[in-house]
């Protein structure tokens, strides 16, 4: 028999994991949601919204041709660990194209075996048959369940740099899209980034624009949450710095700036763009050291 891709079950966000005992509690990791397909047919593996990857994960696919199953449909993330045995998003679009060998498929969900839909079975008894389809030291590996209480596990994702943490109850069937059986807490940081200019409206918050200071890339908008003293002089500063808008930015509420203001914002880790960000604090640009 043919199986055909399952639209994956969407975790909530949430500030705080939940406590209790009724939860499991794993690693988010920062890569791409993909789903394993093994069948008669061979082996196929899915993008989160059910394209067919599977030539372009060509290891992959040969390790999953080696589970020791006649069919299965497995739910995971494929990443690319760095040096400090991180999952990394960047590093993994590179790999993709060149370094097939660096990619990991961590398998976190079993939605079907050798014939039986398991999406009714509460989640920990899916994970047992899981676990025992996962050899150890292979391109798939098993999603560990993390000991302990949820709060301390968040503070040692956010120590360690991880991205964050997926809460999942115990005896939750699997259904797929939104559901708040599964919730995941990411975890902050704060990073600098190039101010392009401060966008107020009456009677809205204000936002501050800022881009990538590498490439200059608008990559989202900031909430402008300081303390009173910082936003008369941030406005202050604006003002005195006033510049042309960047090509191709229209937003006629923004007062553009030109470059030298740096932002240090606090966003949620492990997305290319700002999420519930807000803007902590700005400086200007140190110099260029001189050339004498």
């Amino acid at each position: 028999m043919r199986l055909k891709f399952v639209a994956p079950l969407l975790p909530t966000l949430v500030e705080k994991p939940p406590e209790g005992a009724g939860w499991i509690h794993e690693i988010k990791f920062d890569g791409y949601r993909s789903q394993i397909i093994k069948d008669e047919t061979g082996v196929r593996i899915f993008t989160r919204r059910g394209l067919d990857w599977t030539d372009k994960y060509r290891d992959l696919a040969k390790a999953a041709a080696g589970l020791d199953v006649e069919s299965a449909i497995i739910d995971g993330e494929i990443i690319v660990l760095n040096d400090a045995g991180l999952s990394d998003f960047g590093a993994l679009r590179k790999a993709i194209t060149s370094r097939q060998h660096d990619l990991y498929f961590v398998a976190f969900d079993l939605l079907h075996v050798n014939g039986h839909d398991l999406r009714d079975m509460p989640l920990e008894d899916r994970r047992e048959v899981l676990t025992e389809m996962i050899p150890e030291e292979q391109r798939i590996q098993f999603s560990q369940a993390l000991p302990g209480e949820a709060s301390a596990i968040f503070h040692l994702a956010e120590q360690a740099g991880l991205e964050g943490m997926v809460s999942k109850r115990r005896d939750s069937k699997y259904r797929s899209g939104p559901s708040t059986n599964w919730l995941k807490a990411k975890c902050y940081t704060v990073e600098e980034y190039e101010l392009l200019g401060v966008e107020r409206e009456p009677g809205k918050p204000a936002f501050a624009l800022m881009a990538d200071r590498t490439t200059g890339q608008y990559v989202g908008s900031a909430f402008i949450n300081s303390s009173h003293a910082i936003r008369e002089r941030l406005w202050k500063r604006v003002q005195e710095h006033a510049g042309p808008a960047p090509r191709g930015m229209k937003r006629p509420a923004t007062l553009w700036v030109k470059p030298g203001i740096i932002g240090r914002v606090k966003h949620l880790r492990g997305d290319e763009d700002l999420r519930h960000a807000s803007l902590q604090d700005f400086r200007d640009e140190e110099p260029l050291p001189s050339s004498d």
